[in-house]
């Protein structure tokens, strides 16, 4: 498995705690979310050009089994934020646009360099992300959970349990389409 991650235009910061002094630009992620400060993620964000801002991210779930933390995306000036699973897209030239991705939860991100793809799963699909958005989200692979493996020729290797043979099934998606082979919906 792949460590690398995309270049970006912008440095971030993951602050244990909220600032006393909040910066000038301050962003709240979603907007309209109650009690946003229990468990927030609060990341400080300095755009290449730009005004810093500290962005407050509303948090999903707590625990092990769910992303949380900062990846780069394939547009080089939005940043990707996870808290416990909810997942932020953020242009960082201009915060007040945004976008959450519709998994809640992810459960793995996965930068796929090479491909110009992020990944992320849920407990049964996945959906990827290029340079210019959404690019696909596969049918159901799984009955519950997934495990990605290597890259190869442009597919992704992953395994998920089907629950009518209560085993674990293989399954290659192709990173071009998002069609997959195998698994629990061929």
């Amino acid at each position: 498995m792949s460590t690398a991650e995309f270049s970006h235009k912008w440095k971030a910061e993951i602050l244990a705690t909220r600032p006393l002094i909040l910066p000038k630009m301050h962003r709240v992620y979603p907007a309209e979310v109650e009690e946003v400060e229990r468990g927030a993620l609060e990341i400080m964000i300095t755009p290449q050009s730009g005004e810093a801002f500290l962005a407050t991210c509303a948090l999903g779930f707590a625990g092990p089994s769910v992303a949380t933390g900062v990846w780069a995306c394939p547009d080089p000036d939005w940043l990707c934020a996870l808290a416990g699973g909810y997942a932020y897209l953020i242009d960082t030239r201009d915060p007040d646009t945004w976008e959450q991705v519709e998994y809640r939860p992810v459960v793995e991100v996965r930068p796929l360099v090479d491909e110009g793809l992020l990944l992320f799963a849920s407990f049964h699909t996945l959906l990827a992300y290029g340079a210019t958005g959404k690019c696909w989200k596969t049918a159901r692979l799984t009955s519950e959970g997934l495990r990605l493996g290597e890259v190869c020729d442009g597919r992704l290797q992953g395994w998920g349990w089907d629950m009518r043979t209560d085993r674990e099934m293989e399954f290659f998606v192709d990173l071009k389409t998002g069609e997959h082979a195998g698994g629990v919906a061929s």
